[in-house]
């Protein structure tokens, strides 16, 4: 399984993108290999679990959440995963699998406080917040820690803050973008591969964008050569009409610029983004973007 995997990250590197996260079969391999390593492959086996499943309700994702349940229980055993380590990476996971293995843990004497951590950082939680609350009312203190982090939105408030000021390095696009340019059609077979989708986008030359092979492959090169200079990229096109641009942080930023998170496999955290125009077919429309944009990114000053 290893070597399959790393044939495929050698292939894609190539390709100067990510590799595909692991299937819910090779988890499943990856997951008996964790239970007995072989010499000299413990640190990429730790790396595999950690960063190469999806998150959320993929069949992969269950596997892990599955293995990393038993491990912060104690019915299975990794030599390189701990309980607490394991209760730490069930934290990792978003949502979904992880979710009532963590609210179990909570009780745990152990792993108890490690869960509440998890949890504070974790939203997706449905209904599983009233067995949270549950615990809490019959004075369980790692829950009632959480419900008091969800209530302060520490999820939220302990996350970096948004720079005062950023120095961005823009990628001009001229004339109007649109969904073809952003994700042709005729690709649309890769899109739920953003890192290789992205690779076609702007793929058609126009003035100022230099595809690596017009129509097939677009301007990685040039991209390349931009981020060389350390900043941010800005995406700075002449028009992109509202419902449009909705594709841009997937697929400029998801799979072009690689602000990836650490843990969610190829998923997109963050992006920077700029028009000169935002068209739209309505001024309640254009309002309403405005007004969401504004609070998703309430420090930015924009600009008219």
């Amino acid at each position: 399984m290893l070597d399959a995997y790393n044939a495929q990250v050698a292939e894609r590197a190539a390709q100067g993108i990510p590799a595909l996260p692991l299937t819910k079969d090779q988890t499943a391999k990856l997951v008996e290999l964790l239970k007995n390593p072989a010499k000299g492959t413990e640190a990429e086996l730790v790396e595999l679990i950690t960063h190469r499943v999806p998150a959320g309700v993929d069949e992969a994702a269950m596997v892990k959440a599955e293995f990393l349940d038993a491990i912060a229980k104690g019915t299975e055993k990794s030599p390189l995963i701990s309980r607490i380590k394991a209760t730490e990476l069930l934290g990792t996971m978003l949502g979904g699998y992880n979710i009532k293995p963590l609210v179990d843990l909570l009780s745990d004497s152990e792993c108890g406080v490690t869960a509440a951590e998890a949890l504070k950082k974790t939203l997706l939680m449905f209904d599983y917040f009233n067995d949270v609350h549950e615990l809490a009312e019959k004075g369980n203190a790692n829950a009632k820690a959480v419900m008091k982090s969800w209530a302060d939105a520490e999820w939220f408030t302990s996350r970096p803050a948004v720079p005062e000021s950023m120095k961005l390095t823009v990628f001009k696009v001229t004339g109007e973008t649109n969904t073809d340019d952003l994700s042709p059609a005729p690709d649309a077979w890769s899109r739920p591969d953003i890192p290789l989708h992205a690779t076609v986008m702007l793929k058609n030359p126009r003035a100022g964008i230099e595809p690596d092979e017009p129509g097939v492959r677009g301007p990685m090169k040039q991209i390349a050569e931009l981020q060389k200079k350390g900043n941010l990229i800005a995406y700075v096109g002449d028009v992109v009409p509202d419902h449009h641009a909705s594709l841009l942080p997937t697929r400029f930023y998801g799979g072009l610029v690689k602000i990836f998170h650490s843990y969610l496999t190829n998923v997109l955290v963050g992006f920077v983004w700029a028009v000169t125009s935002l068209q739209s077919s309505s001024i309640l429309w254009k309002i309403l973007v405005r007004y969401r944009l504004s609070s998703m990114f309430p420090k930015c000053k924009w600009v008219t």
